[in-house]
């Protein structure tokens, strides 16, 4: 008897599993269909800074304050922003037209991000985002973009500088802040701003082309394994894993990057004519202080700083544009974020004990 009742809660575990599976499995292509059906790629968020940074002024003072200090300064502010709303609507009242409205209003600074990765997957964001603000800005007001990349792929920076090309056509002005990199092609989109700005120690230039990949072919060779590549054209392929490298595919392989490297110094000096291209295209990197000295940048300051003068005079707005996330997806991430999460507690971690 006791058996059967085990037996019984087993196939009650079984069919419990399983009905779990099936209802995953059914949310998942509920997704998948509802995502189909639905044709936005993403949706933009959108932050005002002004207000997130008088949160956390007030949340300060409120209790580094007395109750008497904070009250009276409420009260003032309350008064400044009465006068304020009350100036805004005669204004409005007085204004004869939309164009009069238009230059009576705040200057509007819009933040964007670009965190680079080899491939520089951001750009597919990044183009959304400009495109969204592009629709609205006027040249009264301006785009910051916090930078941040260390290069990766020619065709895919040369992508995303292309974007930021797009600012400057409107003549919106574009700050660039680089708190931490802006390298290769980092600095390839970082040279258009119409103001570069860097903090100290972030890391500026390298400014060169590089090629490498490993070659199997005397493995192979030495192992009696046969490597056949058929192509059409002598340049179709100059270096490749498996097949032999020869001088002619080398020197080949050496006129490409001299003429990419050409092209992207042409680039640096036609929008920063102000520094010696010879001598910072050596594929060298500096401190932003140093870079600054090499006119590489305009400024040393961080970005909090920058976005912190501007909310003196602009409403600043951070502009975000995401996109949709199948269930597929949003599992692999948080399946990913544990990984990363056990890697940083139990290998990273200890690690850095010893450095410290």
């Amino acid at each position: 008897m006791e058996y059967l009742i085990d037996y019984g809660l087993f196939l009650a575990k079984t069919a419990t599993i399983v009905f779990a599976i099936i209802l995953i499995l059914g949310a998942i292509a509920s997704a998948g269909q509802r995502q189909r059906k639905d044709g936005k790629k993403g949706s933009l968020k959108i932050t005002e800074l002004n207000s997130h940074y008088e949160d956390i002024r007030d949340d300060l003072r409120q209790e580094v304050l007395s109750k008497e200090e904070y009250k009276q300064l409420q009260k003032q502010e309350k008064k400044a922003e009465k006068a304020e709303r009350k100036a805004e609507k005669q204004a409005v009242k007085q204004a004869d037209s939309d164009a009069e409205l238009a230059v009576e209003r705040k200057p509007r600074t819009y933040v964007l991000n670009f965190k680079g990765n080899i491939g520089a997957d951001a750009v597919a964001s990044l183009r959304e985002e400009i495109t969204a603000v592009l629709s609205l800005a006027e040249i009264s007001d301006s785009v910051m973009l916090r930078l941040e990349s260390p290069g990766g792929m020619v065709h895919a920076y040369g992508l995303a500088s292309s974007q930021l090309v797009r600012i400057k056509n409107q003549q919106i002005p574009l700050t660039i802040c680089v708190d931490k990199v802006a390298a290769s092609g980092g600095y390839m989109m970082a040279c258009l701003a119409d103001k570069l700005v860097a903090a100290p120690f972030s890391i500026i230039g390298s400014i060169g082309v590089l090629i490498q990949m490993p070659n199997f072919h005397r493995i192979l060779k030495k192992n009696d394994v046969d490597f056949e590549m058929i192509s059409a054209g002598e340049y179709k392929r100059t270096l490749s894993t498996f097949g032999e490298v020869t001088q002619k595919g080398r020197d080949k392989a050496q006129e490409d990057v001299e003429s990419i490297h050409q092209i992207f110094k042409t680039w640096v000096k036609d929008y920063r004519p102000s520094i010696d291209i010879d001598k910072i295209a050596t594929g060298e990197t500096w401190l932003g202080t140093q870079a600054k000295e090499r006119y590489m940048v305009d400024e040393i300051k961080t970005s909090d700083e920058c976005i912190l003068e501007a909310c003196k005079t602009s409403d600043v707005f951070e502009v975000e544009y995401e996109f949709k996330k199948s269930l597929q997806e949003k599992l692999g991430n948080a399946a990913s974020a544990v990984v990363d999460s056990l890697y940083n507690r139990f290998i990273a971690e200890p690690n850095n004990d010893k450095y410290q």
